[in-house]
């Protein structure tokens, strides 16, 4: 709903401000940049009735959108731990409440969510030049939602430094035996996915959901050619001399740093992986610009390592 000037109509309008999430009952003091979806949608059917081909249509059985929430890692332990029981696969359905709230840190309204499974976790892209704030994206797949009108309190805002406590450039990532890797200057945005089935039961309305397998994808990143050998060699090796996938299959960890780039806020510890494509990439004569090569690396699993964060 849009701001108005209007006396009477100004004490209505809700405006976008903040956010607060709590997580069984624990709130978070996580900064909540975005929020989106998390609502019932019916399905609709479209039937042909008698000789004349009349249609009529109405709804059919419904589901609830996931929630889109994207959010800085400060303060955020609990929806950190709740990404590493999803990829342990020690599926823990969370309850929660995403607080709205106006400029003024007021409630607007709460949408509360039961038995939810993380479906999505979004990492951004990640570049050492950048100066940008990161922030990690999840998708929440409820199986029931409550709106309700605001009770008047206020939410916490978190809005100070704490927030810029990770950049976008805060990473490092490091392959075993693999030199100079850690010179990695920019690491695409990735996701990882947990799959799940919507089941249909009695006279239920809403589905229930239970997770299926878990998607971790591949990473594509480049370095300068000066600091290339290592990952040549294995691409070399790997893909070009066709070398045996297992025994080329690596270990190693995507670090995530603090702006001092000595402090290790949290990691992701990558296992299996191999290397399946590297390239140099194209360059323009005369160009005053670091000649660079691309490459890409598949990753059997991966597993979030909170201990900078104060837990394992």
């Amino acid at each position: 709903m849009g701001n108005t000037t209007s006396g009477s109509a100004t004490s209505l309008a809700s405006t976008g401000g903040h956010f607060e999430l709590a997580i069984d009952g624990h709130a978070t003091t996580a900064y909540l940049k975005t929020v989106d979806g998390g609502y019932v949608r019916a399905g609709l059917m479209d039937e042909p009735i008698g000789p004349e081909n009349h249609r009529i249509k109405h709804t059919s059985v419904v589901s609830i959108e996931p929630f889109s929430v994207e959010f800085g890692i400060s303060g955020a332990n609990d929806v950190l731990r709740w990404i590493q029981q999803s990829w342990r696969k020690e599926w823990s359905r969370r309850n929660g409440e995403i607080r709205h709230a106006n400029f003024d840190l007021y409630q607007t309204f709460s949408h509360e969510f039961y038995d939810a499974l993380i479906t999505e976790t979004t990492f951004p892209n990640l570049d050492g030049g950048s100066k940008d704030a990161a922030y990690v994206k999840v998708k929440i797949q409820p199986e029931r939602v409550v709106t309700t009108k605001a009770n008047g309190e206020r939410v916490k805002s978190n809005l100070g430094q704490k927030q810029k406590l990770w950049l976008c450039s805060g990473f490092r990532l490091n392959i075993d035996g693999i030199q100079k890797i850690e010179y990695t200057n920019k690491i695409e945005s990735f996701t990882i996915k947990q799959g799940i089935k919507a089941l249909y039961t009695g006279a239920e309305r809403f589905p229930q959901i239970e997770p299926t397998k878990i998607e971790f994808p591949s990473l594509s990143g480049t370095i300068a050619l000066g600091y290339a050998d290592g990952i040549l060699e294995w691409y070399q090796k790997a893909v070009v001399t066709g070398g045996a996938d297992p025994s080329m299959q690596k270990s190693g960890s995507l670090e995530f740093l603090a702006p001092d780039r000595a402090q290790v806020l949290f990691r992701l510890n990558l296992y299996e992986v191999g290397i399946h494509h590297a390239q140099v990439l194209q360059s323009t004569a005369n160009a005053d610009a670091i000649k660079r090569v691309k490459y890409e690396l598949y990753v059997g699993r991966m597993d979030l390592d909170g201990s900078g964060m104060g837990f394992e």
